[in-house]
């Protein structure tokens, strides 16, 4: 058990630990940051209020795109 505690307590795990737990927070903010601000914006300039609800239906499956613009929006800016 010795050996164990002191491989989780070396420096090196907990700063990727830390780091971890930083990435996720960022990437909550910027989720936030896009869904609650930008989407809005554009949609502002587009008309459709509820950029989220975008979809377009083929052979009654219903594809959900707006989801998924919010989503690169978020991997873009987190990536930037």
């Amino acid at each position: 058990m010795d050996g164990f505690k002191k491989f989780l307590l070396r420096g090196n795990l907990v700063y990727l630990a830390v780091a971890v737990v930083i990435g996720l927070a960022f990437a909550a903010i910027i989720t936030a940051l896009v869904a609650d601000l930008i989407t809005p914006l554009i949609a502002a300039i587009g008309g459709k209020p509820n950029f989220s609800a975008l979809a377009f239906t083929v052979n009654h499956s219903a594809f959900h795109y707006g989801d998924f613009i919010n989503a690169l929006l978020s991997f873009v800016i987190i990536a930037a």
